[in-house]
């Protein structure tokens, strides 16, 4: 489930009375001990198959490559088919993997090449899953409840973080990779039972529900018009791929720096998880004396001074020390960034977008991985950490220029457009769509009211408009038209329910320019084709 929360208090355990919730938390938790269990075995199984640091990286990079290249689509999915059902098949997958690692291990046939194989695949799962966790916690929950859902979700993948690497290493080291991977195939049996035993009520259907190629564009769309969460991914970007410096090489810097077995690396990841768990409770207080600027500075800050502590090969104990200031500044930095992307976006797209974010931190950090691991291989290991505490620190004070959008605007539905007067019935997939809208402006405003509309232009593009512009009347300067296109009917009327109360206010500072008895007029144009004509239908309507 989601992992973008902090830490919840006593009162904050309420979701737990939700039977279906509990069940699925639980599950949740027991699967995310397993995979760590399993990512444990893994990350140190290759230094035993290739002591090679890019060998090393490769693997973390097919964990992570994955979520970069499907988040988005994963996304999609999420939102058109049965997610009790996708969940289930995802699973299956997932389980399938371990099952086959558990085989090769316990034969001794396991090789690199099909260690990493297995990893991707188990990224795959991985990447389809995330956001249909993150999509069902509104159905398990009431309204009032669902923030609290979801700062539990955080506090049971910390739970999962502290207890699997240690407990998948104690059990790497006693008997062995083979029963580390089938302890986590038994842990999807579980999920699976919880998935079966939800009985997930069926949805109505919805005419406008959106079809995987729409909805796919529609992120994009908005993605790419969205500057508030450009800043957001750019900074992710920045202070993940100098951070992943320390993930990447952890298994080398446990058994090469810190002269670690497997056990200890399990315990060294659950240090890791223990610190997340209380930079989540210490985060309210940080929050009070820091901005999410602040936060994230902080963040990059202590982050580089773990690397280069790191290098001194520091005693085990002071070692796990140093990992639990890793795990809180982790924590701190995910919070931050996921909780900005998840202010600055509307329900609409929320799924989406988060999944183009996911992409971005995803593919920071296989990049990362696997440029840190062919700087290793250079520099050594010590070099590579105190190179890559440098570029953390100098890329954060830097971006700490860069301002973090605050996320303080309404994006709840406005609802206050009207339905588009129409002559008759238009099918859904009719289209592209013109939309001209006609402002009376007088002269000495006209300056001030292009400022206002070239404002609102981001607004419609985020929402659905794939051209904008503004026309004037040769014969009448003082009437403006602004115009845009859409892909289709269907199309502009989900535009209608996008509209947050945010984009209300921008609208209605637009509008005060237009004088008149009268608001602006509206007019919507469909295509025609001259060799197969469709009724013509016309709409005309003041916009309110």
């Amino acid at each position: 489930m989601s992992e973008a929360a902090s830490h919840p208090p006593a009162s904050s355990f309420a979701p737990l009375r939700q039977k279906v919730f509990a069940v699925l938390w639980a599950a949740t938790i027991i699967g995310n001990i397993g995979s760590f269990m399993r990512d444990v075995a893994s990350a140190w199984l290759v230094t035993d198959l290739s002591g090679a640091p890019a060998a090393v990286a490769l693997v973390q990079a097919a964990a992570t490559l994955p979520i970069f290249l499907l988040a988005i689509p994963a996304g999609v999915l999420s939102d058109i088919l049965d997610r009790r059902k996708f969940l289930i098949a995802i699973q299956i997958l997932l389980g399938c993997v371990s099952l086959s690692l558990m085989a090769l291990a316990s034969t001794g046939q396991l090789s690199v090449p099909a260690l990493v194989g297995l990893t991707f695949l188990g990224g795959v799962g991985a990447a389809l899953m995330a956001p249909t966790w993150q999509a069902i916690v509104p159905e398990l929950v009431g309204k009032a409840d669902l923030k609290s859902a979801v700062a539990l979700n955080s506090l049971g993948i910390n739970i999962s973080r502290a207890i699997g690497p240690a407990l998948g290493g104690l059990i790497l080291a006693a008997l062995g990779a083979g029963f580390t991977y089938g302890a986590d195939v038994l842990s999807y049996v579980i999920v699976i039972g919880a998935l079966v035993w939800w009985r997930r009520p069926q949805g109505a259907d919805d005419a406008l529900s959106e079809r995987f190629a729409g909805a796919f564009r529609a992120g994009l769309r908005y993605a790419k018009a969205s500057r508030e969460l450009h800043v957001v991914l750019l900074r992710a970007a920045i202070f993940f791929a100098c951070a992943s410096a320390v993930w990447a090489l952890l298994p080398l810097v446990a058994r090469n720096l810190l002269g670690g077995g497997a056990g200890f690396y399990g315990i060294l990841l659950g240090a890791v998880g223990a610190g997340a768990i209380g930079g989540a409770v210490l985060l309210p207080r940080l929050r009070a004396r820091l901005d999410a600027d602040g936060l994230l500075l902080l963040s990059a800050v202590v982050t580089a001074a773990v690397m280069a502590a790191l290098t001194l090969g520091p005693p085990q104990g002071l070692a796990l020390l140093i990992l639990l200031l890793l795990g809180a500044a982790w924590i701190v930095a995910l919070t931050t960034l996921n909780g900005v992307a998840q202010a600055i976006l509307p329900n609409w797209v929320r799924g989406r977008a988060l999944a183009v974010y996911l992409t971005v931190f995803n593919g920071a950090m296989t990049a990362g991985s696997l440029g840190w691991g062919a700087v290793a291989e250079a520099a050594g290991i010590r070099g590579t950490l105190l190179i890559g505490a440098g570029a953390l620190l100098v890329a954060g004070l830097v971006m700490h220029r860069i301002k973090l959008p605050a996320g303080e605007a309404d994006l709840a539905p406005s609802n206050h457009w009207p339905e588009p007067l129409t002559a008759a019935a238009i099918e859904n997939d009719r289209g592209p769509v013109l939309i001209l809208i006609e402002y009376s402006v007088p002269a000495a405003d006209r300056e001030a009211f292009l400022r206002a509309i070239n404002a609102l232009s981001v607004e419609r593009r985020r929402d659905g408009a794939y051209g904008w512009g503004v026309t004037e009347d040769t014969a009448d300067p003082g009437k403006l038209v602004e115009w845009f296109m859409v892909s289709s009917w269907a199309e502009h009327l989900r535009q209608h329910r996008r509209v947050s109360k945010a984009d209300a206010d921008l609208q209605s500072e637009v509008r005060r320019f237009h004088v008149g008895d009268a608001g602006p007029v509206v007019r919507h144009f469909l295509h025609v084709d001259p060799l197969h004509p469709h009724p013509a239908p016309s709409g005309r309507e003041m916009e309110s």
